[in-house]
């Protein structure tokens, strides 16, 4: 089997500003303060991570891509080398990126604003309420879905276990198939289970295994199989087997 013989079509509904914005929380830095270098190299690795997983990617990411770069190259010529933009108004060229994404948060935090009232407001009934009581300390902390990119920055993370000198383009080994890790997770997460998205590889041998394992967890969540979950930013996913009715 080879890389390129199995596809991932997913529906990726994030975007590259959600993308850029995911990598400057995930560095804690305020936006006006970006590192276009290191902003630029993260969304690039994480470019080169959906190819090497064969995911279906937008146009709007690879154009995204282009404009980082091209931004990055103006940013270390010194200014009176830096070639005319029309309609300009600042020296630095990072200013109307940094516009579209203080913009772009905007909306989206009013978005999940309005989200989260309207979970709220399907919860309250027209009766007397009743008294509310404190929150059991020792109940287990919810947690919350995770986007495509926490997903893969873990998958990155594992894949740095790995040193192997050849390139991970080369010919996948045949014992190691998308339908066999399926048949493989289904086995090892019952349903209504939980384990920890770093358990899964542990038993990995190599760099392929991981593609393939991490593969065929992809398809089981499209497959509304298992889903992601993370307490908070960056920390550790699990894995959770739906239950099945």
């Amino acid at each position: 089997m080879e890389s390129g013989d199995y596809k991932v079509s997913l529906e990726i509904f994030e975007g590259p500003l959600d993308l850029l914005l995911y990598l400057i929380k995930k560095d804690e830095v305020d936006i006006y303060d970006i590192s276009l270098e290191r902003v630029t190299s993260q969304y690039l690795d994480y470019i080169e991570t959906f190819k090497l997983l064969n995911i279906d990617l937008a146009s709007e990411f690879i154009s995204m891509a282009a404009n980082l770069m091209y931004i990055k190259s103006r940013t270390l010529l010194p200014r009176k080398e830096q070639p005319p933009e029309e309609d300009a108004e600042e020296d630095d060229p990072r200013w109307e990126l940094i516009r579209q994404l203080i913009e772009y948060k905007k909306f989206k935090d009013a978005a999940n604003f309005l989200h989260r009232r309207e979970i709220e407001q399907e919860k309250v009934f027209a009766h007397s309420p009743q008294k509310q009581e404190a929150p059991d300390p020792n109940e287990p902390v919810e947690l919350a879905e995770v986007s495509i990119f926490d997903l893969i920055r873990a998958f990155q993370n594992v894949l740095k276990r790995f040193d192997e000198a050849r390139d991970l383009g080369d010919i996948i080994d045949d014992r190691f198939t998308v339908n066999d890790k399926i048949e493989f997770l289904l086995e090892k997460l019952p349903s209504g289970q939980s384990m920890s998205l770093q358990t899964l590889f542990q038993e990995a041998t190599s760099k392929v295994e991981v593609i393939v394992t991490f593969l065929a967890v992809l398809e089981l969540m499209k497959m509304n199989q298992l889903k992601a979950r993370q307490s908070d930013l960056l920390g550790e996913i699990q894995i959770e087997r739906n239950v099945v009715s």
